[in-house]
């Protein structure tokens, strides 16, 4: 049993979705998975587990930021051996490439914190997706097309959400980074290190270069899409 998840051994399934609203978690557990069961109220970050086409599947909420999700993403490798971690969040566009309630399906995430620069000493580790997974995702958002928009590509994960710094993320965007967000780059890396399959995908929430959004309640119970090819892409990968 675990500190910050505390579930019972054989109560989460081998692959598990992860987004950061835990509000967002239990939407995904009713409207996805049957007979869905919680496993996890610590700290209100809510865990739920249940099948999808017969398969074990579970949802953990991660909360926000790399932080909080590499405390969830670590008990959930090393104490209940997850084999596979699909991130399913939001994100804030950075090109006029995507618009509202697009999708990007990270293949790596740049970042401006902290937490790999101590990790590795210095160096410049490079946070990529699993190659299986981001392939099947991709296939299943292409099959979706054109009711589905999706981009395969970089994200950054900030680790500020209000950044002191705007100009620097507009930078990235000048290198081909798509969007924002404050997860994938941790997810990926812990991933890495015990050798298990990882994706980020997220649907665009906002948009940082034409001030669109999306609202709270949209954030928390719609982007079934991105629901959807994750699902397919973990049964797929298996």
């Amino acid at each position: 049993m675990s500190t910050h998840i505390a579930a019972e051994p054989g109560q989460v399934a081998p692959h598990v979705l992860m987004p950061g609203d835990p509000l967002r978690a239990r939407w995904i557990a009713r409207t996805f998975l049957e007979d869905a069961t919680c496993y996890s109220e610590v700290r209100g970050m809510l865990g739920f587990t249940g099948t999808y086409r017969g398969q074990p599947v579970s949802v953990q909420g991660s909360g926000m930021g790399q932080p909080s999700l590499a405390i969830y993403v670590t008990e959930l490798l090393s104490e209940y051996d997850v084999r596979t971690v699909v991130r399913v969040g939001s994100c804030g566009a950075l090109t006029e490439d995507l618009t509202l309630r697009d999708l990007v399906i990270a293949s790596g995430a740049c970042t401006d914190s902290s937490m790999n620069r101590v990790r590795f000493e210095g160096l410049d580790y490079a946070p990529v997706a699993d190659y299986a997974l981001l392939r099947a995702a991709h296939d299943a958002a292409v099959a979706r097309e054109p009711e589905v928009t999706s981009k395969v590509g970089l994200l950054m994960s900030s680790d500020s959400f209000y950044s002191p710094r705007p100009e620097l993320t507009s930078r990235m965007a000048e290198y081909g980074v798509l969007a924002v967000e404050m997860e994938a780059s941790a997810l990926y890396t812990i991933a890495a290190q015990h050798r298990r399959r990882a994706l980020a995908i997220c649907t665009v929430s906002d948009h940082i270069v034409t001030g669109e959004q999306t609202t709270a309640q949209e954030r928390q119970e719609t982007f079934a899409d991105m629901v959807e090819i994750a699902l397919e892409a973990m049964l797929v990968v298996g």
